[in-house]
């Protein structure tokens, strides 16, 4: 069958901190992501005192259920894994054969991924505009480079094209993704067609363009991929009502497992006929299709 530009989906099976601060818990779920057949597992790294004002470091969660400190500060820090707990949990993904990957949010924990040299690292939309950061991972680091654009302009996104642009590695390194930054995110407020309209911008400027969902359900994800988000990139956890910010946004098990079980088939679906009559149809021609007596 002729496939029209599409290739095989890759699907992230995003972890971030569900883990809740635990090893045991980051390696079931990287477990349950794989049995789920997804692409990858990612997490997320940050320094908390690096990344946060002493103000943001030292004020409550702003929603206490969730919270897994006194204040923010100790609540990040919590739920932080160090640079070698980030290297164990890389070779058990090896060990199981899933991707691993990870977002960074400052420059120390950039630095600190870069070292364990991951297929990708990401960018999250809250620092696509730390550009300091960034440069480091256009510069320091060989691998590619994923960027959410949520809640960000056109403009910044140019900006940030252009600035890979500068070392000819936008079109070999750069994978951009359509986003809307909320927890979750109502159909109304998706807008895919936002990938088409950043093909039409971007889509000869760089690597690949691709899908972030907090959305609930699965129709979303199989729009974003026929319209060209390659990679799908969901939350991932083992219950939804486990405390935490990210986990209602999130898919279970069984959600993931549906996911990529129907991006596999959309992308096995979409092409063209062989011929004008398939086999699968000349048995039914022959005994349906209507003839004059």
């Amino acid at each position: 069958m002729f496939k029209h530009n599409y290739n095989k989906p890759v699907v992230v099976a995003e972890i971030g901190c569900n883990h809740k601060g635990e090893m045991a818990i980051a390696k079931e779920l990287i477990r349950l992501a794989h049995e789920c057949k997804a692409s990858y597992a990612k997490f997320q790294k940050r320094t908390p005192k690096e990344l946060l004002t002493t103000e943001q470091y030292n004020n409550p969660h702003p929603n206490p259920r969730n919270s897994y400190g006194d204040t923010y500060g100790a609540h990040r820090e919590f739920l932080e894994l160090t640079v070698e707990q980030h290297g164990e949990l890389k070779a058990y993904c090896e060990e199981l054969g899933v991707g691993y990957a990870t977002s960074v949010w400052d420059i120390t924990s950039a630095k600190e991924i870069i070292s364990l040299k991951p297929d990708y690292i990401k960018v999250p939309s809250a620092c696509n505009n730390f550009f300091e950061m960034m440069e480091i991972l256009r510069d320091d680091y060989k691998g590619d480079v994923h960027v959410s654009m949520g809640m960000t302009t056109f403009a910044e996104i140019e900006e940030i094209v252009s600035f890979f642009e500068k070392t000819n590695t936008a079109k070999s390194r750069l994978v951009i993704y359509s986003c809307t930054s909320g927890y979750p995110v109502p159909f109304e407020d998706v807008c895919l067609m936002e990938i088409s309209k950043m093909y039409q911008l971007f889509g000869d400027r760089v690597k690949e363009i691709a899908f972030s969902g907090h959305h609930l359900g699965l129709a979303v994800d199989i729009a974003a991929f026929t319209l060209g988000g390659r990679w799908v990139e969901r939350h991932f956890t083992k219950d939804r009502t486990w405390k935490g910010t990210d986990h209602a946004a999130s898919l279970e098990v069984p959600g993931m497992r549906k996911l990529v079980r129907d991006l596999n088939a959309t992308y096995t679906a979409l092409s063209y006929k062989e011929e004008e009559i398939l086999d699968i149809e000349k048995v039914q021609r022959n005994k349906l299709k209507y003839r004059k007596k």
